[in-house]
Protein backbone atom coordinates (compact mmCIF):
# COMPACT_ATOMS: atom_id res chain seq x y z
CA UNK A 1 0.00 0.00 0.00
CA UNK A 2 1.20 3.22 -0.95
CA UNK A 3 0.90 5.75 2.15
CA UNK A 4 -0.17 9.49 0.89
CA UNK A 5 1.83 12.27 -0.62
CA UNK A 6 4.31 13.57 1.98
CA UNK A 7 7.00 15.81 2.30
CA UNK A 8 10.74 13.36 2.21
CA UNK A 9 12.88 15.18 4.92
CA UNK A 10 16.64 15.55 4.33
CA UNK A 11 18.31 12.87 6.27
CA UNK A 12 21.74 13.76 5.59
CA UNK A 13 21.71 17.86 6.68
CA UNK A 14 25.22 19.40 6.55
CA UNK A 15 25.66 19.23 10.29
CA UNK A 16 27.27 16.13 10.88
CA UNK A 17 26.27 16.75 14.80
CA UNK A 18 22.55 16.23 14.45
CA UNK A 19 22.42 12.99 16.59
CA UNK A 20 21.01 12.39 19.84
CA UNK A 21 24.10 13.51 21.09
CA UNK A 22 23.80 17.35 19.61
CA UNK A 23 20.07 16.93 20.41
CA UNK A 24 21.15 16.12 23.73
CA UNK A 25 22.60 19.66 24.29
CA UNK A 26 21.52 21.33 21.41
CA UNK A 27 19.37 24.20 22.78
CA UNK A 28 20.92 27.71 22.33
CA UNK A 29 19.89 31.48 23.77
CA UNK A 30 21.75 34.41 25.41
CA UNK A 31 22.83 33.72 28.78
CA UNK A 32 23.62 36.21 31.85
CA UNK A 33 26.43 35.80 33.84
CA UNK A 34 24.38 36.21 37.01
CA UNK A 35 24.19 33.56 39.45
CA UNK A 36 20.53 32.06 41.05
CA UNK A 37 20.18 32.46 44.88
CA UNK A 38 20.05 29.24 46.93
CA UNK A 39 16.69 27.29 47.07
CA UNK A 40 14.33 27.37 44.14
CA UNK A 41 14.33 28.71 41.32
CA UNK A 42 12.67 31.85 40.14
CA UNK A 43 10.91 32.35 37.12
CA UNK A 44 13.25 34.56 34.78
CA UNK A 45 11.66 37.93 34.40
CA UNK A 46 10.22 38.54 30.99
CA UNK A 47 11.46 34.98 29.62
CA UNK A 48 8.78 32.51 28.99
CA UNK A 49 8.29 29.38 26.57
CA UNK A 50 6.37 29.25 22.99
CA UNK A 51 3.58 27.45 21.70
CA UNK A 52 3.30 24.60 19.80
CA UNK A 53 0.74 23.51 16.91
CA UNK A 54 0.47 20.79 14.98
CA UNK A 55 -1.69 20.88 11.97
CA UNK A 56 -2.73 17.52 9.82
CA UNK A 57 0.42 15.97 11.31
CA UNK A 58 1.39 12.48 9.65
CA UNK A 59 4.46 10.43 10.47
CA UNK A 60 6.05 7.62 8.49
CA UNK A 61 8.94 5.24 8.67
CA UNK A 62 9.12 4.12 5.05
CA UNK A 63 5.65 3.02 4.01
CA UNK A 64 3.87 2.17 7.69
CA UNK A 65 2.15 5.10 8.88
CA UNK A 66 2.69 5.61 12.42
CA UNK A 67 0.44 8.22 13.53
CA UNK A 68 -2.40 10.24 11.53
CA UNK A 69 -3.37 13.64 10.96
CA UNK A 70 -2.82 15.27 14.20
CA UNK A 71 -4.12 18.54 15.27
CA UNK A 72 -3.26 19.83 18.62
CA UNK A 73 -1.99 22.79 20.12
CA UNK A 74 0.95 22.39 23.11
CA UNK A 75 0.40 25.66 25.49
CA UNK A 76 2.74 27.99 26.65
CA UNK A 77 4.63 27.92 30.04
CA UNK A 78 1.99 24.75 30.51
CA UNK A 79 2.72 20.77 30.98
CA UNK A 80 1.52 18.56 28.49
CA UNK A 81 1.31 15.25 29.23
CA UNK A 82 1.22 12.24 26.56
CA UNK A 83 0.00 9.21 27.34
CA UNK A 84 -1.64 6.08 25.82
CA UNK A 85 -0.72 2.20 25.39
CA UNK A 86 2.51 1.17 23.85
CA UNK A 87 3.29 1.22 19.87
CA UNK A 88 0.69 4.10 19.61
CA UNK A 89 2.92 6.59 18.65
CA UNK A 90 3.63 8.90 21.36
CA UNK A 91 7.03 9.23 21.52
CA UNK A 92 7.38 9.49 17.67
CA UNK A 93 4.57 12.54 17.83
CA UNK A 94 7.26 13.40 20.55
CA UNK A 95 10.62 13.03 18.07
CA UNK A 96 8.76 15.22 15.56
CA UNK A 97 7.86 18.19 17.64
CA UNK A 98 11.94 19.06 17.27
CA UNK A 99 12.66 17.42 13.88
CA UNK A 100 14.34 14.41 15.83
CA UNK A 101 12.04 11.80 13.86
CA UNK A 102 13.86 12.32 10.60
CA UNK A 103 17.14 10.96 12.22
CA UNK A 104 15.44 8.05 11.67
CA UNK A 105 15.95 6.18 8.03
CA UNK A 106 13.25 6.14 6.17
CA UNK A 107 11.32 8.69 8.39
CA UNK A 108 8.90 11.19 6.65
CA UNK A 109 6.33 13.59 7.42
CA UNK A 110 3.44 15.48 5.96
CA UNK A 111 1.88 18.23 7.84
CA UNK A 112 3.34 21.10 9.57
CA UNK A 113 4.82 21.98 13.08
CA UNK A 114 3.99 25.49 13.99
CA UNK A 115 6.69 27.28 16.91
CA UNK A 116 4.94 30.67 17.19
CA UNK A 117 3.59 30.29 13.73
CA UNK A 118 6.52 29.35 11.91
CA UNK A 119 6.81 25.85 10.21
CA UNK A 120 9.97 24.07 11.63
CA UNK A 121 9.49 21.79 8.57
CA UNK A 122 9.54 24.11 6.08
CA UNK A 123 11.89 24.67 3.44
CA UNK A 124 15.25 26.03 4.15
CA UNK A 125 14.75 25.73 8.20
CA UNK A 126 17.69 24.21 9.58
CA UNK A 127 17.18 21.35 12.01
CA UNK A 128 20.05 21.92 14.43
CA UNK A 129 18.41 25.68 14.86
CA UNK A 130 14.75 23.82 15.73
CA UNK A 131 16.56 21.57 18.04
CA UNK A 132 18.69 24.99 19.34
CA UNK A 133 15.25 25.78 20.60
CA UNK A 134 13.11 22.95 21.41
CA UNK A 135 15.47 20.73 24.04
CA UNK A 136 14.80 17.03 24.55
CA UNK A 137 15.46 14.68 27.81
CA UNK A 138 15.42 11.50 27.05
CA UNK A 139 13.94 8.09 28.75
CA UNK A 140 17.21 6.98 30.32
CA UNK A 141 20.01 9.29 31.99
CA UNK A 142 22.61 9.84 29.75
CA UNK A 143 25.51 11.84 30.97
CA UNK A 144 28.36 11.99 28.74
CA UNK A 145 30.77 9.40 30.62
CA UNK A 146 34.07 11.10 29.80
CA UNK A 147 33.07 14.59 31.07
CA UNK A 148 33.02 15.72 34.31
CA UNK A 149 29.61 17.39 36.06
CA UNK A 150 31.24 20.25 35.31
CA UNK A 151 31.57 19.88 31.77
CA UNK A 152 28.17 18.03 30.92
CA UNK A 153 26.49 21.12 31.66
CA UNK A 154 28.82 23.32 29.91
CA UNK A 155 29.01 20.95 27.23
CA UNK A 156 25.85 22.69 25.14
CA UNK A 157 27.71 26.02 25.22
CA UNK A 158 30.81 24.90 24.08
CA UNK A 159 29.39 22.69 20.81
CA UNK A 160 27.45 25.94 20.10
CA UNK A 161 30.68 27.70 19.89
CA UNK A 162 29.99 30.48 22.14
CA UNK A 163 33.01 31.46 23.73
CA UNK A 164 32.07 32.51 27.64
CA UNK A 165 35.06 33.39 30.59
CA UNK A 166 35.41 31.20 32.94
CA UNK A 167 33.46 33.07 35.51
CA UNK A 168 30.53 33.43 33.39
CA UNK A 169 30.27 29.67 32.62
CA UNK A 170 31.12 29.38 35.89
CA UNK A 171 27.58 31.16 36.98
CA UNK A 172 25.95 29.71 34.31
CA UNK A 173 26.86 25.88 35.16
CA UNK A 174 25.75 27.44 38.69
CA UNK A 175 22.40 27.93 37.87
CA UNK A 176 21.44 25.76 36.05
CA UNK A 177 22.24 22.88 38.47
CA UNK A 178 20.46 24.81 40.75
CA UNK A 179 18.27 24.69 38.56
CA UNK A 180 17.79 21.21 38.43
CA UNK A 181 18.23 21.10 42.70
CA UNK A 182 21.40 19.69 42.27
CA UNK A 183 23.58 22.27 43.16
CA UNK A 184 24.30 21.31 46.94
CA UNK A 185 24.42 17.78 46.06
CA UNK A 186 27.44 18.42 43.40
CA UNK A 187 28.79 21.46 44.27
CA UNK A 188 31.87 20.09 46.29
CA UNK A 189 32.33 17.48 42.88
CA UNK A 190 32.01 19.25 39.75
CA UNK A 191 35.42 18.01 38.25
CA UNK A 192 34.15 14.50 39.18
CA UNK A 193 32.85 12.33 36.29
CA UNK A 194 28.97 12.81 35.57
CA UNK A 195 28.46 8.75 35.24
CA UNK A 196 29.28 8.50 38.61
CA UNK A 197 26.06 10.15 39.90
CA UNK A 198 22.99 7.90 41.24
CA UNK A 199 20.19 7.69 38.59
CA UNK A 200 18.05 10.57 40.01
CA UNK A 201 21.07 12.35 39.86
CA UNK A 202 22.24 11.72 36.29
CA UNK A 203 18.86 12.30 35.17
CA UNK A 204 18.83 15.81 36.71
CA UNK A 205 22.19 16.62 35.49
CA UNK A 206 20.77 15.66 31.57
CA UNK A 207 17.74 18.55 32.77
CA UNK A 208 20.34 21.09 34.04
CA UNK A 209 22.27 20.19 30.71
CA UNK A 210 19.15 21.29 28.97
CA UNK A 211 18.73 24.10 30.47
CA UNK A 212 21.83 25.68 30.43
CA UNK A 213 21.38 26.85 26.94
CA UNK A 214 17.74 27.93 27.48
CA UNK A 215 15.20 26.48 24.85
CA UNK A 216 12.10 27.53 24.30
CA UNK A 217 10.71 24.28 24.86
CA UNK A 218 11.55 21.01 26.64
CA UNK A 219 10.21 17.73 25.21
CA UNK A 220 10.75 15.09 27.54
CA UNK A 221 10.46 10.99 26.91
CA UNK A 222 9.36 8.93 30.10
CA UNK A 223 11.92 11.25 32.30
CA UNK A 224 11.45 9.41 34.93
CA UNK A 225 10.55 5.95 33.92
CA UNK A 226 14.03 4.35 35.16
CA UNK A 227 14.29 5.86 38.50
CA UNK A 228 12.87 4.69 42.28
CA UNK A 229 9.86 6.27 43.82
CA UNK A 230 12.00 9.11 45.45
CA UNK A 231 14.18 10.20 42.71
CA UNK A 232 10.66 10.24 40.54
CA UNK A 233 9.33 13.00 42.84
CA UNK A 234 12.40 15.25 42.78
CA UNK A 235 12.33 15.11 38.86
CA UNK A 236 8.27 15.81 38.98
CA UNK A 237 8.94 18.78 41.36
CA UNK A 238 11.67 20.05 39.20
CA UNK A 239 9.04 19.81 35.75
CA UNK A 240 6.99 21.84 38.08
CA UNK A 241 8.94 24.46 38.36
CA UNK A 242 10.58 24.40 35.18
CA UNK A 243 7.12 25.50 33.35
CA UNK A 244 7.32 28.94 34.56
CA UNK A 245 10.13 29.21 31.76
CA UNK A 246 9.17 26.63 28.92
CA UNK A 247 6.91 24.93 27.70
CA UNK A 248 7.18 21.15 28.42
CA UNK A 249 5.64 18.05 26.82
CA UNK A 250 6.24 14.93 28.34
CA UNK A 251 5.96 11.48 27.26
CA UNK A 252 4.44 8.88 30.65
CA UNK A 253 3.07 5.66 31.00
CA UNK A 254 2.47 6.57 34.69
CA UNK A 255 -0.86 7.42 34.97
CA UNK A 256 -0.36 9.27 38.38
CA UNK A 257 2.29 10.86 37.44
CA UNK A 258 0.38 12.17 34.15
CA UNK A 259 -2.20 13.51 36.93
CA UNK A 260 0.53 14.74 39.38
CA UNK A 261 2.75 16.84 36.79
CA UNK A 262 0.46 18.20 33.70
CA UNK A 263 -1.96 20.46 32.83
CA UNK A 264 -2.93 18.93 30.17
CA UNK A 265 -2.77 15.53 29.03
CA UNK A 266 -3.01 14.38 25.52
CA UNK A 267 -4.47 10.64 25.00
CA UNK A 268 -3.09 8.91 21.85
CA UNK A 269 -4.42 5.57 20.69
CA UNK A 270 -3.69 2.94 17.84
CA UNK A 271 -6.96 3.13 15.29
CA UNK A 272 -7.02 -0.42 14.45
CA UNK A 273 -5.01 -3.21 14.46
CA UNK A 274 -1.72 -2.63 12.46
CA UNK A 275 -2.95 0.95 12.25
CA UNK A 276 -1.60 4.96 12.66
CA UNK A 277 -1.90 6.14 16.29
CA UNK A 278 -4.47 8.84 16.82
CA UNK A 279 -5.32 11.45 18.82
CA UNK A 280 -8.06 10.62 20.47
CA UNK A 281 -8.49 13.65 22.94
CA UNK A 282 -6.89 16.47 24.93
CA UNK A 283 -7.88 18.72 27.42
CA UNK A 284 -7.15 19.92 31.39
CA UNK A 285 -5.74 17.05 32.75
CA UNK A 286 -8.15 17.48 35.51
CA UNK A 287 -11.12 16.53 32.90
CA UNK A 288 -8.88 13.92 31.55
CA UNK A 289 -9.08 11.80 34.25
CA UNK A 290 -12.73 12.88 35.77
CA UNK A 291 -14.63 13.26 33.17
CA UNK A 292 -13.18 12.48 29.76
CA UNK A 293 -14.90 13.09 26.45
CA UNK A 294 -14.23 10.09 24.84
CA UNK A 295 -14.95 6.34 26.10
CA UNK A 296 -12.46 5.05 24.87
CA UNK A 297 -10.10 8.03 27.17
CA UNK A 298 -12.25 6.99 30.20
CA UNK A 299 -11.34 2.92 29.11
CA UNK A 300 -7.64 4.01 29.49
CA UNK A 301 -7.28 6.60 32.19
CA UNK A 302 -9.45 3.46 34.43
CA UNK A 303 -7.34 0.92 33.42
CA UNK A 304 -9.48 -1.23 31.24
CA UNK A 305 -7.01 -1.76 28.50
CA UNK A 306 -3.45 -0.71 27.79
Amino acid sequence: MTPPERKRVDMNPPDTRTDERQAAVAPVAAHGAATTPAGAPAAVPGREGRSLVTRGLDLFYGDFHAVKDVDVELRRNRITALIGSSGCGKSTFLRSLNRMHELVPSASVSGQVLLDDQDIYATGIDPVEVRRQIGMVFQSPNPFPTMSIYDNVAAGIKLNHRKMKRADMDAVVEKALRGAHLWDEVKDRLGKPGSGLSGGQQQRLCIARATAVEPEILLMDEPASALDPIATLAVEDLILELKRNYTIVIVTHNMQQAARASDYTAFFNIEHSGGPGVLVEVDETEKIFSNPSDKRTEDYVTGKFG
